[in-house]
């Protein structure tokens, strides 16, 4: 058999396209304080990051009062949707994710897990709502660690793996994904059809769909050493 390796994804604009909720989260959230949103695409730009830092990045003029009544306002929109939608509606995986994690998972020697900057509960309700229980090993929400692209929630699962980073890639379609791989000293993969525009990935190789994701890995961290 060959040597186990790490595969690690994000969530957000990688496995699932929750852009809608997000979007609707924080407008919900500006709106409760009698504020304009900003440009959709400002919003989408701080996907990934920790919810407690974005608002402080989007909105720098208002202050730290408002800012965490803006966190809260997103948190309390972003698990009404969730709750009253479910999963499926909410978080659509993208075309061939599900396919992707089955063979990914039937590999004896591959490992997944995730890195995400989604809450505890919601990635615990994202599995749940998709029947993805026992599918990553390890799973590193933003709740206990900084956000990325710090290195900490992939040394996190390559310790719980036991996993080397020359048999570990990370897989992601931001910049805070891409950066926090190679800071933690494994490979990368972007992803075209997430929520940072492409050419802003400075990934290792780029896949435009999921078909293209199991030769990419291979040709990355190989099936053994």
């Amino acid at each position: 058999m060959p040597e186990p390796r790490l595969v690690i994804f994000d969530v957000d604009g990688t496995l699932v396209d929750s852009q809608e909720m997000i979007v609707a989260a924080f407008t919900h959230a500006y709106a409760g304080l009698d504020l304009a949103p900003p440009p959709r695409d400002q919003m989408l730009r701080f996907v990934g990051r920790s919810l407690e830092l974005i608002f402080p990045e989007l909105s720098p003029e208002l202050d730290a009062p408002l800012h965490d009544k803006l966190t809260q306002g997103y948190r309390d929109a972003y698990f009404h949707l969730r709750k009253t939608r479910g999963s499926n509606a909410t978080s659509p995986l993208y075309p061939g994710a599900m396919q992707a994690l089955e063979t990914l998972r039937a590999q004896d020697w591959t490992l997944l897990a995730v890195a995400t900057g989604k809450s505890k509960r919601g990635l615990d309700k994202l599995i749940e709502g998709y029947g993805l229980e026992g599918y990553f090993l390890s799973q590193q929400v933003a709740d206990f660690h900084p956000s990325k692209p710090h290195p900490a929630m992939v040394q996190t699962c390559l310790n719980e793996t036991g996993v080397a980073a020359e048999r570990t890639v990370m897989i992601g379609d931001t910049t805070f994904d891409i950066d926090m791989g190679r800071a933690a000293g494994v490979k990368t993969i972007g992803v075209s059809w997430g929520y940072h525009p492409v050419e802003t990935l400075q990934a290792d190789t780029i896949i435009h769909s999921f078909d293209a994701l199991h030769s990419a890995i291979d040709d990355l961290i190989g099936l053994e050493t």
